[in-house]
């Protein structure tokens, strides 16, 4: 396919991904009372092969040909990292500094009970042929399935939290200070898999040591110099073009940063946005980033996720089973386990169910996890099929699920006049 070709089938791709994404995340917003980030995740998954590609198949391959998965990928990487951006503008450093020892609580028991839970998992996994490749270790496939159960979607976590205007508050603080510490564990576990089937001990090394450095400059060393970007913005009243031209060096370096180390280039955006000084710099960025970002890049990131996922693989009684048990174990194990960490670390119970709901959700994030799984050749395709199955519910159990727990949070209105 030459690069003309390329080109004009690039732009047919973004005029059917955003019609999907807008009209089948109004569908969920309308009939399913599903904020519109999960309608786009349905969207990614309905124009992939389980459903457009089962359907049409000569039209799915005339309008997604393998020849454009590089240049999608890079639009998917591009999206969320600046989606991540923005929430970090959002995040209140003042309030993660206050539940600092309650994140890092939830955190830590939303990764070590989903390990405990795939340690109890592998032994009939490992029996099955199919769901792991033979040169798989238990020890490796267990970290891999822990990773794979304790991971957020911190992505879509941070969508769902804008999204219900919960963003500065206590809840949405510690739900994102969580997700954002137990998704870095959950990638250096995976780094560490990784090393271990042949990659080297490097990669592990590069990414837990590259991933606290980074951290550490944009909690402890950035803000300090960011602050003088808040002064041009002040002066100049408002971001510029040279202003924004200098952010968005900075993220795309914080990104590249954070991605080649092996963690992802979504937190190098986060981390960024996060050290940003809050104002007219902030309310500037935001204000020119936000719908592009949302509108076209975004749901890339979904759709290239999308095509990979293939849910029909999963026939079998045998196979249906451990699916159940799969995603019954997980919801259970990651939810029950934040929720409680939460009301032993101070916090009522309205607002430990709602982290733990949010918490449980998995979106994209787990896609990505096992995508890797697939391509490095650790889990085969119908234990992919199982983990994307359960990200899929898990994720679709978050809104509802959270609107319950806050709806009973909330004290009584006066009827309207």
């Amino acid at each position: 396919m030459t690069i003309a070709q390329l080109s004009s089938i690039f732009f047919l791709q973004m005029a059917v991904i955003i019609i999907a994404c807008r009209v089948v995340g109004w569908l969920a917003h309308r009939y399913l009372g599903q904020p519109q980030v999960v309608g786009e995740m349905i969207a990614g998954v309905v124009l992939g092969p389980s459903i457009f590609g089962a359907i049409a198949p000569q039209m799915q391959a005339m309008i997604f040909p393998v020849e454009t998965k590089p240049i999608l990928y890079v639009g998917a990487q591009l999206g969320v990292g600046l989606y991540m951006f923005i929430v970090g503008l959002e995040f209140d450093r003042r309030e993660f500094r206050a539940s600092a020892r309650s994140a890092a609580a939830v955190s830590m028991a939303g990764m070590l009970v989903p390990f405990l839970a795939a340690a109890l998992l592998i032994p009939m996994m490992m029996g099955t042929p199919g769901l792991f490749t033979p040169h798989v270790s238990s020890w490796q496939a267990t970290l891999f399935l822990g990773s794979a159960i304790a991971i957020t979607a911190f992505p879509m976590l941070a969508r769902i939290i804008h999204e219900r205007g919960i963003s500065g508050t206590k809840l949405g603080t510690l739900s994102l200070s969580a997700g954002a510490i137990g998704d870095a564990g959950a990638w250096a576990v995976i780094a560490l898999v990784l090393a271990s089937l042949g990659a080297g001990p490097m990669v592990a090394v590069k990414a837990v040591g590259g991933g606290l450095a980074f951290a550490f400059v944009m909690v402890a060393v950035a803000p300090r110099y960011l602050a003088r970007l808040e002064i041009i913005a002040e002066r100049e009243k408002g971001v510029s073009s040279t202003l924004l031209a200098i952010c968005l060096i900075l993220f795309l370096l914080s990104a590249y940063a954070m991605d080649s180390i092996g963690i992802h280039a979504v937190f190098g955006g986060f981390l960024l946005g996060s050290a940003m000084p809050r104002g007219a710099l902030v309310k500037g960025l935001r204000a020119r980033l936000e719908p592009f970002a949302t509108v076209f890049l975004l749901p890339i990131f979904f759709t290239y996720s999308g095509l990979n996922t293939q849910l029909l693989v999963v026939d079998t009684p045998g196979l249906i089973g451990i699916a159940l048990a799969v995603l019954l174990v997980s919801i259970l194990a990651k939810g029950g386990a934040c929720y409680i960490a939460a009301r032993l670390s101070g916090q009522d119970h309205p607002t430990a169910m709602g982290i733990g709901v949010l918490m449980n959700a998995r979106g994209l994030m787990e896609l990505i996890i096992i995508n890797i799984g697939l391509e490095r050749g650790i889990i085969g395709a119908p234990l992919f099929a199982m983990l994307a199955l359960m990200a899929i519910v898990s994720t679709l159990m978050a809104s509802p699920l959270f609107e319950l727990t806050q709806r009973k949070k909330a004290p009584p209105t006066m009827p309207k006049q």
